[in-house]
């Protein structure tokens, strides 16, 4: 298995948390997106999300 990095550009750290986003102009309710977050970088993914209006929510842990 590959180990799973956070999505923040030129990070190549472990991902420890999900940041789960749409976009309701392109996205239906139930579409969902994932983006893999570092403790270092999760905050500052759901920031920029928030920024733009977009419904987003943390989950700890990742896939398997």
């Amino acid at each position: 298995m590959t180990d799973l990095i956070c999505s923040r550009a030129g990070c190549r750290s472990a991902a420890t948390s999900q940041v789960v986003w749409r976009n309701p102009r392109i996205h239906a309710p139930d579409r969902e997106k994932i983006w893999l977050a570092c403790p270092e970088h999760v905050d500052f993914l759901r920031d920029y999300l928030a920024a733009r209006d977009f419904p987003v929510t943390v989950r700890d842990g990742v896939p398997s």
